[in-house]
């Protein structure tokens, strides 16, 4: 059992920032419109999406993610379920989780099961549209675990000059391997030993414009 929790203070009118990494979950400008752009648009979904499309993700954080993708998913009227699989070392408490979520209001229907089923350590929602499986643990020794390879990554760590061990060479060789064939990635980094990590691990790499204050993002597809 993960005995580390996220350590938290609240900045700007309620956006969850992380202590130990000294970085904001999500977008003090607009996390909803970031998660959209960077992971949605950067995998491009919702228009790969079918039924059992699996998303692999290094960085639960708050949540967001899972419940964006969940609704675009919806949305899409795609037949079936989404699986989504969430690798996170220090995971939130319930109750930061359901703070921080309430400055998406849009999501508040999505949200309400997530945060039943939220427990701090690993567990799995399963519902008629959407299986998620949440890891609590240190990636670099639970991704290889993973039972089916992800269609697409959502990489999204806390930054790679504060939490390095999430962006390591062997880390992303392991998303390399868990990937399908065609399958893809996105983050909102465009870190040089980052994208040249990735392109060691298989994918073809992408800077491309990113969201807000941040000036590139990077993408990829397996080459």
């Amino acid at each position: 059992m993960n005995d580390q929790r996220a350590e938290l203070e609240w900045r700007d009118g309620g956006v969850p920032v992380s202590t130990r990494f000294d970085d904001p979950y999500f977008s003090i400008d607009d996390g909803l419109a970031e998660t959209r752009h960077v992971f949605l648009a950067g995998n491009d979904l919702p228009a790969r999406f079918t039924d059992g499309f699996h998303i692999a993700e290094l960085g639960f954080g708050t949540g967001l993610n899972l419940l964006t993708a969940w609704q675009a998913f919806l949305d899409s009227r795609t037949s079936g379920k989404l699986h989504f699989t969430s690798f996170e070392a220090f995971p939130m408490t319930q109750a930061d989780a359901k703070t921080a979520l309430r400055a998406f209001p849009t999501l508040a229907d999505l949200a309400e099961p997530l945060l039943e089923a939220w427990r701090g350590t690993s567990f799995i929602l399963d519902t008629d549209t959407l299986r998620a499986e949440i890891v609590i643990g240190d990636a670099r020794d639970t991704v290889r675990a993973m039972r089916h390879d992800a269609d697409a990554w959502f990489l999204d760590g806390f930054s790679p000059a504060k939490n390095p061990e999430l962006w390591g060479d062997e880390l992303m060789q392991e998303v390399g391997w868990k990937t399908a064939p065609g399958g893809s990635f996105a983050t909102y980094t465009a870190a040089g030993h980052v994208r040249r990590a990735l392109e060691g691990a298989g994918f073809t790499v992408e800077r491309v414009p990113g969201f807000g204050r941040k000036r590139h993002m990077s993408v990829g597809r397996l080459a």
